[in-house]
């Protein structure tokens, strides 16, 4: 891990899963409608979303959670992560999902009979960084302090809460996955794995090239329709007739007052906001395990060069021992407050553009800072953002009112005959498809896997539940099926043509390829003997696993083949799924047994924790599979929408 990554990872409350621990000290501004009743949505903060063996999930905990992450998002990302963009990503459900998920790993732990002690909770606070001075525990009255500065201020009572919880979830964890254990075999290979390197070259035959060449008779194509039949046969078909609740009909009618809009920009005016942000360099001089005068004379000396005039990104590629940035000058790009240590943040955005007069010390060491840039914070006024805000309201009330108003009608319609009734009474219409396969789109309604599920759960007589598709819900019946078969050739003619011509392409292109081998291996000058046979070889630089080829891009057969040769071999033809490809590695980048031996421990901790997060989820999905878990729909749609 970097020096910079360490530095951002040590702000772990951008992860969600510790963001109740440390709220009160990121100072995020969680406003004060939080604890209010959803002027969108009507929901109250103490309505539950859901239970988990009846522990409830409150809407304020969902809200709270939600605002944290979205801050922790833009403050990562900058502030062009949308509301709707965050909708596109389902970033509601996530949230939900973590939460769900947080307390069944509480309900887990309940059932396993472990407990936090008093003791446990104090020690903790005792040994977090932000609640340290000089090593020493900041004090009772300063403690107090920072919780109270918390938007929106938190007791005692609630921070130890939400420690509690989370120290109970690490013993979870602990008890259930500390057997896992990684050799140094294991360790060895995962390293080879990441960091050894082949530099190739490549001569690609690709079977587009002989397509045009392939004819294909009506004998033949009969006989690789005998031949591949199953890959032809035409699954369950259905189709179905249903009443639609329309979004975006119902939007017409709605009419929100102006008063609403701006009440809702006051109450949101973070997610208007961009922070303000620095863009800073730095040259670190680390203290760990070394004499700490010697370093801070050596760090003088160098920021007096500095100031003398001396190139400040060439200092920092000579001198810094932040390995994630010293090539780049020690440029750490812009940063928003929070992102840094608080030492090295408060320096940053104390400072102006310039180099700082005086040494920064945090614990990693000394840091000569150079201030590049500033940005600073700027809002959106409320006539750039009114439309939004007006459409966002319109639609999460139009939502909502199909979710009442689909629930209303789903009440109504029991037989498939009530489609009608209903449509009848409503001055709706009721609409049919066409027939369509599990795993195609349905025309009108949208590709929607979930929705293809429940119509092909339906059985004859059955109507569904209201199904949200993209233009609202659906209320369906099954109207018609037809039963799995395999098609006549005539019916399937042209694409079975294609398909042998594309086979036939292939093989001509793998024989070809082999040809050209056969020439390759024996010549002294790989290209050369490639360009008499008409291709070209295309060179990498070393790349290690993972990365694009040329011509190829991203392939594992031919990666696993390169990695496999020695330097200077050339592969037997390799099959792809546009030709074949022959494989020189021109030099392989082997790695070091000192370099192994020195990164061992950190990549045991790697795969040691991949595999314990692994088998931790795979525990947890079979820990929930017992549990009572229940969603409040009503609740639920209003503030999801």
């Amino acid at each position: 891990m970097t020096m910079l990554d360490r530095m951002r990872r040590h702000k772990s409350w951008l992860k969600w899963s510790l963001a109740l621990v440390v709220v009160a000290f990121i100072l995020l501004y969680i406003p004060d409608f939080l604890r209010a009743k959803d002027p969108v949505s009507g929901a109250l903060p103490s309505d539950q979303i859901a239970q988990v063996n009846g522990r409830g999930v409150s809407v304020l905990e969902y809200r709270t959670a939600y605002q944290r992450q979205v801050a922790a998002y833009r403050q990562a990302y900058g502030a062009n992560v949308s509301e709707q963009l965050l909708k596109q990503l389902g970033f509601e459900q996530q949230v939900l999902q973590q939460l769900i998920t947080e307390e069944a790993m509480v309900a887990e732990a309940g059932r396993l009979g472990m407990t936090v002690t008093d003791g446990e909770v104090r020690q903790r606070i005792l040994a977090m960084p932000q609640f340290q001075l000089n090593g020493q525990f900041i004090g009772e009255a300063q403690y107090l302090a920072m919780l109270n500065s918390a938007r929106p201020p938190m007791t005692p009572g609630e921070f130890e809460a939400s420690l509690r919880r989370q120290l109970l979830v690490e013993k979870l964890r602990a008890v259930v996955t500390d057997w896992v254990a990684v050799t140094d075999a294991e360790a060895d290979a995962e390293y080879a794995r990441r960091n050894e390197k082949v530099k190739v070259q490549l001569v690609h035959v690709p079977s587009s090239a002989f397509l045009g060449q392939m004819t294909a008779t009506d004998a033949e194509i009969a006989a690789y329709f005998d031949a591949n039949k199953e890959t032809y046969r035409i699954g369950e078909r259905r189709k179905v007739r249903y009443v639609l609740v329309d979004v975006e009909s119902l939007r017409e009618g709605i009419v929100v007052p102006s008063r609403e809009v701006e009440r809702y920009y006051n109450d949101n005016i973070e997610m208007f906001s961009t922070p303000e942000q620095v863009r800073a360099s730095h040259i670190l001089f680390k203290t760990e395990g070394k004499d700490e005068a010697a370093v801070r004379a050596a760090a003088q000396k160098v920021l007096e060069e500095a100031k003398g005039g001396a190139d400040f990104a060439a200092l920092a590629k000579k001198h810094s021992e932040d390995e994630s940035n010293a090539k780049l000058g020690g440029d750490l790009d812009y940063f928003t407050r929070g992102r840094m240590v608080p030492e090295f943040d408060e320096a940053a955005f104390g400072a102006q553009p310039g180099l700082l007069p005086e040494l920064v010390r945090t614990g990693y060491g000394y840091h000569i800072l150079k201030v590049v840039d500033r940005k600073a914070g700027s809002t959106r006024t409320f006539d750039e953002v009114k439309a939004q805000i007006r459409e966002q309201i319109v639609g999460e009330r139009a939502q909502r009112l199909a979710d009442t108003r689909a629930e209303e009608v789903a009440t109504e319609i029991k037989v498939p005959a009530d489609l009608d009734k209903v449509a009848k009474a409503r001055g709706w219409k009721v609409e049919e498809t066409g027939f369509f396969a599990a795993d195609e789109p349905i025309l009108a309604l949208g590709a929607s896997p979930q929705v293809s599920a429940e119509i092909f759960a339906l059985k004859e007589g059955d109507v569904s539940r209201p199904l949200r598709v993209g233009r609202g819900y659906a209320i369906a019946a099954m109207s018609g099926r037809q039963d799995p078969a395999l098609p006549k050739l005539d019916d399937v003619k042209d694409r079975v043509r294609t398909d042998l011509l594309r086979d036939k392409a292939g093989r001509a292109a793998s024989e070809k390829a082999a040809s050209v081998a056969a020439s390759v291996k024996s010549a002294s000058d790989f290209a050369a003997a490639a360009k008499k046979a008409g291709f070209e070889a295309k060179s990498s630089e070393l790349v290690a696993r993972g990365a694009a080829l040329p011509v190829v891009g991203v392939s594992a057969p031919i990666e696993k083949a390169a990695f496999a040769l020695a330097a200077g071999a050339v592969s037997d033809p390799i099959a792809t799924a546009d030709g074949a490809t022959i494989v020189k590695v021109v030099e392989r980048q082997d790695v070091k047994p000192a370099e192994m031996a020195a990164a061992r421990e950190s990549v045991r901790q790697d795969l040691v924790d991949e595999r314990r997060t692994e088998f931790f989820t795979a525990y947890m999905a079979k820990a929930r599979e017992r549990m009572k878990i229940d969603l409040n729909r009503e609740v639920l749609n209003s503030i999801l929408g």
